[in-house]
C-alpha cells in the first residue's frame, strides 16, 4: 500500500505515518531522511543536494523526486511505503503521479489529519526540547518528572524557536498557501482519506486503520 500523509504542521502525521509503516510492515520515508542518507552517504544525487543547502537554497523539485523515486526503487519498498512530507506542492504532486505512472504505480492513500490552527499553536507552545541530548517532551502530555528539567541528561530545557507562536503561525500560513491544496488535489484522484487530529493519539491511529480497511 502507496500512503501519502497530509496534515499541518504539529497535527501529528510523523507520529501516525511511523506507526501505520510499522503496521502495514512498510518503510516510513521523509525527505529530510532520505537527503541525510544520501549525504552521509557520499551519493552523486546527495551531494547535488548538498551543494544547494549549503547554499541556503531550497533543493528543487526535480532532484527532490530524483532522490525520492530513488529511495522507493529499494527493495524493501516492493510492498509499499508511507510518505511523510512529501509531497509538499501541486507540482511535487504531479511530478510523482507522472513517475510513478511510469513504474506502473499509484498513491493508494492520502490520509490527510485535521487540526484547527488554534489547536496546532497550543500543543505546539506546549513542546519542550532538551539541546543537549535531543529528547522531547510536552508539558500537558508528555511532561518531564522535574519541571523545565530533561529526565534523560538533566540539563535544561527549552522552547524551541520553531515552536513559538509567531513563528508556527508563520509556518501555517506557508502550510496553508502551499500543501493544503493537496488536499483537494486528492480528493479529486478518489483516495483521500481524513481523520480527526484532535483526537487521542491512539483514537486517531485506530480511525486512520479504518479508512485504510486495514
Amino acid at each position: 500500500m502507496r500512503i501519502i500523509m497530509l496534515g499541518a504542521p504539529g497535527a501529528g502525521k510523523g507520529t501516525q505515518a511511523k506507526r501505520i509503516a510499522e503496521r502495514l510492515q512498510v518503510p516510513h520515508i521523509s525527505t529530510g531522511d532520505i537527503f541525510r542518507a544520501n549525504i552521509k552517504n557520499g551519493t552523486e544525487l546527495g551531494m547535488r543536494a548538498k551543494s544547494y543547502m549549503d547554499a541556503g537554497s531550497l533543493v528543487p523539485d526535480s532532484l527532490t523526486l530524483e532522490l525520492v523515486m530513488d529511495r522507493i526503487a529499494g527493495e524493501d519498498c516492493q510492498n509499499g511505503y508511507v510518505f511523510d512530507g512529501f509531497p509538499r506542492t501541486i507540482p511535487q504532486a504531479e511530478a510523482l503521479e507522472k513517475a510513478l505512472s511510469e513504474l506502473g504505480q499509484k498513491v493508494d492513500f492520502a490520509v490527510d489529519i485535521e487540526v484547527p490552527d488554534e489547536d496546532i499553536i497550543g500543543r505546539m507552545g506546549g513542546r519542550r526540547a532538551c539541546l543537549q541530548c535531543g529528547a522531547t517532551y510536552h508539558v500537558a502530555y508528555a511532561a518531564p518528572k522535574t519541571e523545565g528539567v530533561c529526565d534523560r541528561c538533566g540539563a535544561g530545557l527549552t522552547l524551541r524557536d520553531d515552536d513559538k507562536p509567531e513563528t508556527v503561525k508563520k509556518r501555517l500560513a506557508v502550510y496553508h498557501e502551499q500543501t493544503q491544496p493537496l488536499i483537494d488535489f486528492y480528493r479529486n484522484k478518489g483516495c483521500l482519506a481524513q481523520a480527526d487530529g484532535t483526537k487521542d493519539v491512539e483514537d486517531v491511529f485506530c480511525e486512520i486503520l479504518k479508512l485504510l480497511g486495514v
